[in-house]
């Protein structure tokens, strides 16, 4: 018997995405952004998180999709990779799902050298790309997202109770 694997699905542009659900913290609705001088472009920005600072990576950016702004509609998928928290923008968060492992393709198999790709969901209705986090962003990117995050820490410190000065990127 095949192991089962879980999975988030979301919506970005009419297009369905998966992302294992291991990666996971939390899903929030949208709230505002404050930007992040000197991130790399694929980062909107960064909010509060219950005392965090978690930088918001615009997905529709890296795979080249058409730019919207941020709306009260739209949800941020809190992620927690090998080397920091990251909250995707989405447009919507479709279902948690499970799935046999055996009707995943390894993105080896199917699509070459796609960096972000782990592999794709065999569906009934089609096929899901299942994301890989920990290569959303490059070496270089993800260089320059650190010095970013450093210098809005050291700007913006804890207060005494642990958590950032609350204001625009707020979330709960």
């Amino acid at each position: 018997m095949a192991e089962k694997k879980h999975f988030i699905l979301f919506s970005l542009a009419d297009q369905k995405f998966a992302l294992p659900l291991s990666w996971v913290e939390k899903i929030v609705r949208s709230v505002a952004v404050r930007p992040l001088p000197k991130a790399p472009d694929l980062i909107l920005g960064v909010i509060n998180l219950q005392g965090r600072i978690v930088p918001i990576a615009s997905l529709r950016k890296r795979f080249g999709l058409e730019e919207k702004p941020v709306g009260v509609d739209d949800h941020l998928i809190v992620c927690r990779t090998s080397d920091r928290p990251l909250a995707l923008l989405v447009d919507n968060v479709a279902d948690i799902i499970e799935i046999d492992e055996s009707r995943i393709v390894r993105q080896e198999a199917i699509l070459g050298d796609m960096d972000t790709i782990e592999g794709v969901l065999k569906m009934d209705d089609g096929m899901i790309l299942i994301h890989d986090l920990e290569r959303l962003l490059s070496g270089d990117e993800a260089s320059r997202l650190d010095a970013a995050l450093k210098r809005e820490e050291s700007a913006n410190p804890p207060s005494s109770s642990g958590s950032y000065r609350k204001g625009s990127g707020d979330a709960a």
